[in-house]
């Protein structure tokens, strides 16, 4: 059996509103084994953002809890985690070789090592012609390539994907899912991976796990039992709609009841 590479338990988030408190996370019991890929939905404003950026340690937990890295438990963001946004969180005046070495460089790398790793990473996202353009000169895709070489030229030990398609048109937020699910298959990095496209979470995902409505906690997990390695063929079968419909069956209630 996989070994948990990621835990949570007890975590929890209240903002203060209009004077009063506002729970919107309560999450009891979270885990993710090495290599797999787990995606969260849930209702539009539920938390799944928030829940994300508390695994990732931007957000501290109200109360207690615990965050839990292959056994050890981690209180603020580390090198074992590496986060990846909806924004592209380029830095403009870096080219995109210079961006995909920043993380490297802040840790004090070696030279060799940072170009080696450069240049791998610039190769596997097709990225080799385009090392020394600037941000400004790539499109929406590519941008988003550059942005999951840098983090993943750091190497952590699970990668956290917060909506980073959810601004990408149609057609190139499918080839990213593509893309995501080829690189997937050569280095099984744990990944969770939050969205709000129900057909993405159910093609890429090995569980998809559903939030409820705020304050979100975990209503199911589903395991997605697709073939892979997969293409975006399998999301014209007759098992990818039957899960994407039960989950838009979960979703949707969940957004009923909240707005009762």
């Amino acid at each position: 059996m996989n070994l948990l590479a990621l835990e949570a338990s007890g975590v929890r988030k209240v903002y203060a509103k209009d004077g009063q408190s506002l729970e919107v996370l309560n999450v009891e019991q979270f885990s993710v084994r090495e290599g797999e890929l787990i995606t969260v939905i849930g209702p539009s404003g539920c938390g799944k953002s928030t829940f994300l950026h508390i695994l990732g340690g931007f957000i501290k937990s109200e109360g207690g809890g615990s965050i839990r890295v292959y056994g050890e438990e981690v209180n603020g963001p580390g090198p074992d985690r590496g986060m990846m946004f909806q924004e592209f969180a380029l830095f403009p005046w870096r080219t995109v070789a210079g961006n995909v070495a920043w993380g490297l460089e802040t840790q004090g790398a070696p030279r060799a090592r940072i170009d080696a790793t450069v240049d791998s990473y610039l190769q596997m996202m097709n990225l080799s012609d385009f090392r020394n353009h600037y941000p400004a000169e790539l499109s929406g895709g590519m941008k988003q390539r550059v942005a999951l070489a840098r983090v993943l030229a750091i190497d952590p030990k699970v990668l956290l994907m917060d909506e980073p398609f959810g601004s990408l048109d149609a057609q190139t937020r499918e080839t990213m899912q593509e893309e995501l699910i080829k690189l997937w298959e050569r280095t099984r990095k744990t990944i969770v991976f939050v969205t709000h496209d129900i057909e993405e979470a159910v093609f890429l995902g090995d569980r998809v796990v559903v939030l409820t409505a705020r304050p979100a906690r975990v209503l199911e997990e589903v395991c997605i039992d697709l073939p892979r390695p997969r293409d975006l063929s399998v999301k014209k079968s007759v098992q990818c709609l039957e899960y994407r419909n039960y989950i838009w069956d979960l979703v949707r209630s969940e957004s009923q009841r909240a707005a009762k």
